[in-house]
């Protein structure tokens, strides 16, 4: 029971370098809820660091949020221009190595096995993206 409980705590991922896949269904807790308002504050001010970091270089766009929309900035993300799950990978493997964990977007839940046989639309707008998304680190305490 208490291995099962811990793996819930990490929202049931399996463990990986650098991707997300999950096997089971689990929730954040009441704790991590209290905190939302200063995590919020957080994330939108590395955000902007990010944005200003990653505004003049090619290849790669910086996820901002649209004019219409106030994003809480749980992840920041990269967009590379070409969509190539390659260059994507070879980008992951060569931050990873170096010290930096960054992920790919996560696994389309309709490819988790527990969703697998669930219903679903068309989604070839996010397995295109998918292919070009990179998190980089987001954790509210790299803005202190």
């Amino acid at each position: 029971m208490a291995r099962k409980a811990k793996h819930l705590t990490t929202t049931a991922k399996v463990p990986h370098q650098w991707e997300y896949i999950h096997d089971q269904v689990a929730a954040l807790g009441c704790a991590q809820l209290e905190q939302l308002p200063d995590f919020l504050k957080k994330k939108r001010a590395l955000a902007e660091k990010y944005r200003q970091a990653f505004e003049d270089i090619e290849g790669i766009s910086f996820f901002t949020e649209p004019e219409f929309a106030r994003s809480n900035y749980w992840l920041n993300v990269l967009l590379l221009d070409t969509e190539d799950i390659d260059l994507r990978n070879d980008v992951l493997d060569s931050t990873n190595r170096k010290g930096f964990m960054t992920r790919p977007a996560w696994t389309l839940m309709h490819r988790l096995e527990m969703f697998r046989n669930c219903p679903r639309m068309d989604l070839t707008v996010a397995e295109h993206l998918e292919k070009r998304v990179i998190n980089i680190p987001s954790s509210t305490s790299l803005i202190d």
